[in-house]
């Protein structure tokens, strides 16, 4: 997801195969099973390029780990616990980023 992230245009199998060769040896196959399996998941989109797919992610990088967040409280036992762990781990300056956007939604009536 990471390589496809990184371009607005999104990537084929082909070049996604080249990014990842200059990271360490991968096969072909692999890439294009992984893009594929991606696709069936619902996590990509496509649309055809001459004889390939150019593939998109369907969620931004943010959306994509929120959802893994609210998968993580859904299934992880006290949703209470699991935030109380997850903010104290966060940086002070994130921690009054959070506190202000929770005070606006309680004004807005939003939370």
């Amino acid at each position: 997801m990471e390589q496809i992230w990184m371009s607005s245009e999104g990537a084929t199998v082909p070049e996604l195969h080249e990014r990842l060769q200059a990271q360490g040896d991968i096969a072909y196959t692999t890439v294009m099973s992984v893009v594929h399996n991606l696709y069936r998941k619902g996590r990509l989109t496509r649309r055809r390029e001459g004889r390939t797919h150019r593939y998109r992610a369907t969620a931004s990088r943010a959306e994509h780990s929120a959802d893994l967040m609210s998968v993580a409280l859904r299934s992880g036992g006290d949703p209470h616990t699991i935030l109380t762990h997850f903010v104290q781990q966060m940086d002070p300056a994130d921690t009054r980023r959070l506190a202000e956007l929770l005070a606006r939604m309680d004004e807005d009536g939003t939370a």
